[in-house]
């Protein structure tokens, strides 16, 4: 029996927008999954709107306290060791993700791809608002990283994505600083032979709150992960799972 999805939702002031959150996932996501919704202060007007939720009988949230360094990476890092068993899937808490791939993204992985990346960049996927510098940068150095690189997916940068857990185990994890994690992960397993697929998906802009997204500040750290995808030498083949063989990426 395959073991149930691990949503991990890093959250900062998301109050505005859970409730919708909850309201897709638990409607566009029809195999079974439990979600930990992860915060760094008590204050997070978050955690009245998830308490609700779980005292009216929702089983599958769960509240945890950033527990590895303050700030996203923290979070989502906090989400990571947390995880037990199964494929975990890094979901924004401002509905800018595209739930309605979720079962998509799932069978890959269950096919035996490591990290399956919902990828704005490729055929059929897109972006809707959000600012334009934030968006030329990421598209930049996902279609570099793609093109020039040879990584299995166009957009190496978004935070929707599905991950292996043994493959997270395996890999040393070293950011500190804002989403430079996703580059990270997927850029390591790429140079260490696991198997990434991707498929569509529609990013949105937040239509309620605050996003905490600081592009100067983090894109020194996202450029020393683009720059070490282009360092010498072969990947490594390692295969932690079974692989997908030829499969191609859902197009």
């Amino acid at each position: 029996m395959a073991e149930p999805l691990t949503v991990v939702i890093p959250v900062y002031n998301e109050g505005a927008n859970f409730a919708a959150l909850w309201d897709a996932l638990s409607s566009q996501v029809r195999s079974p999954f439990v979600a930990l919704v992860v915060f760094d202060f008590d204050e997070d007007d978050t955690v009245p709107v998830v308490r609700d939720l779980i005292a009216r009988g929702e089983t599958r949230l769960q509240l945890l306290k950033n527990s590895v360094a303050r700030g996203v990476v923290g979070a989502i890092q906090t989400g990571f060791n947390h995880l037990e068993k199964g494929p975990v899937l890094v979901v924004m808490g401002d509905l800018s993700d595209d739930l309605r791939q979720v079962d998509r993204m799932l069978t890959l992985y269950q096919q035996g791809f490591d990290v399956v990346v919902g990828s704005r960049y490729m055929r059929g996927g897109g972006i809707v608002g959000g600012p334009w510098l934030k968006q030329l940068l990421s598209r930049l150095a996902g279609l570099s990283l793609h093109y020039l690189r040879g990584l299995p997916t166009h957009d190496a940068t978004n935070a929707f994505k599905i991950y292996d857990r043994e493959m997270l185990r395996a890999l040393t994890i070293e950011s500190r600083h804002g989403f430079e994690l996703n580059l990270e992960i997927t850029v390591k397993a790429f140079l260490q032979g696991y198997a990434i697929a991707e498929v569509p998906s529609l990013w949105r802009d937040r239509t309620a709150g605050k996003s905490r997204f600081q592009v100067w500040a983090w894109l020194p750290h996202y450029l020393r992960w683009y720059l070490y995808a282009f360092r010498p030498g072969a990947k490594i083949s390692v295969q932690r799972r079974p692989r997908a063989g030829d499969l191609p990426a859902v197009r």
